[in-house]
């Protein structure tokens, strides 16, 4: 791509990379049909937390027509697609929760998700591509991008926080877009050597950053932490590091060998992933391996824009060779911001994973089923783990400490 190029003759651009100047990475107006051939497909996925519920849905699933995927014409319908087989596949492998799994997807299910995930690059598993960014309409086309306004195309079992968590998750990637738009000015001035752009532009992200924590918040509102912790996360989960899944899930039809495919992750997000690039974080060893191979779970445009963000002159030490102290305060502010981020994250972690992950210890120790049963029947093999598969509190404290590690020199002790 042109834009890789590190020639300051062609600017840095978003344009090829699948960035929209409204919505950023969120897929913009995401299809809610496919064309008819394809309904039986959007007749199982929109029923799917109730047929899990009553535990019909793999049955359903099996007597499901095979259908081919030719007939998907454009991006947003393989989008549609790929969200609608990815959500049937989800409730399929998990409808008994973690001691009745499935080792193989049948081949009217697997075949077409392989073919609708080889077209668009994604695995054939939920990412946060679908479940997030391409996941979501407005119930008044023409009022606000908020909660109130927002609703799914598809869900998970798991009701109302379902809608929240995912809800919450898209908007703060809206609330990213203008940090997004301005990574180009950042790299171009660099370029030209013009601090006072660059400034500008950090301080922009800055901001951004902030409104992004801000938008996280919201977690606290919309999703409870024992129906997430109880219900949701395991269809969250994938078939890789998960103890339930040892050997992966066979695709019937597409190969008779197990494949390993890890679950949604906030590290599938392309948003910090940029942030790194251009900041100069460096993840190193284990944590720097998982989050490099959660780029493979993004749209690849995401993951290419990533990639040639990190070819592109270092900021940092464009900022340590300029004698700028409004550059050197963009900058530290940028990073401290995203530290501030990091943080916040763990809380959310600790308040939705750890602490239920305890209570449901406590109950099992006791041999008590209170609050509904939800939190004592929580699966046990994802306590400590996140959904992609990481041990979730170490990684997210050392990923969080190697972005301090990226403040500039005088004041990276304090």
């Amino acid at each position: 791509m042109a834009a890789a190029e590190s020639d300051s003759k062609c600017p840095f651009s978003l344009d090829s990379y699948h960035v929209s100047e409204e919505f950023g990475f969120i897929l913009p107006d995401p299809l809610q049909e496919l064309p008819p051939y394809y309904q039986p497909w959007m007749d199982i996925a929109l029923r799917v937390p109730e047929l899990v519920h009553s535990h019909e849905l793999r049955l359903c699933i099996n007597k499901m027509p095979l259908l081919s995927s030719q007939f998907l014409q454009n991006h947003r319908e393989l989008r549609l697609a790929h969200l609608a087989l990815s959500v049937m596949t989800m409730g399929y492998v998990w409808q008994e929760g973690e001691n009745n799994t499935v080792e193989m997807l049948p081949h009217n299910l697997a075949v077409p998700y392989w073919e609708v995930s080889q077209r668009l690059g994604l695995p054939p598993v939920l990412t946060h591509a679908d479940a997030v960014l391409a996941n979501w309409k407005k119930r008044d086309p023409e009022g606000p991008f908020n909660m109130e306004n927002l609703e799914l195309l598809l869900s998970l079992p798991g009701g109302d926080s379902v809608r929240g968590f995912f809800m919450v998750t898209l908007l703060v990637e809206l609330a990213a877009v203008p940090a997004l738009r301005n990574i180009p000015i950042v790299i171009n001035g660099v370029r030209r050597g013009d601090t006072e752009a660059v400034a500008r532009a950090l301080e922009d992200i800055s901001q951004s950053i902030l409104d992004m924590i801000d938008a996280l918040k919201l977690m606290q509102v919309y999703v409870e932490p024992s129906v997430f912790y109880g219900v949701m996360r395991i269809y969250l989960s994938g078939w890789k590091d998960n103890s339930c899944m040892p050997k992966g899930l066979v695709y019937e039809g597409v190969q008779a060998e197990p494949m390993e495919y890890s679950g949604g992750s906030a590290a599938q997000s392309s948003l910090l992933h940029c942030f790194d690039e251009l900041l100069g974080v460096k993840h190193e060893a284990q944590s720097g391996a998982f989050l490099t191979r959660m780029r493979n779970y993004m749209p690849p445009a995401h993951k290419q824009l990533i990639r040639d963000i990190s070819l592109q002159p270092s900021l940092k030490s464009f900022v340590l060779q300029q004698a700028s102290e409004q550059l050197n305060q963009a900058y530290q502010h940028c990073v401290t911001k995203l530290v501030a981020l990091r943080n916040y994250h763990l809380n959310v972690v600790s308040r939705f994973i750890t602490v239920p992950a305890a209570r449901a210890r406590q109950l099992r120790n006791q041999s008590q089923e209170v609050e509904g049963d939800i939190i004592s029947r929580a699966p046990t093999a994802l306590e400590e783990r996140g959904t992609g598969g990481s041990g979730i509190m170490t990684f997210l404290k050392t990923v969080r400490n190697q972005t301090k590690d990226a403040l500039l020199p005088e004041t990276s002790k304090n």
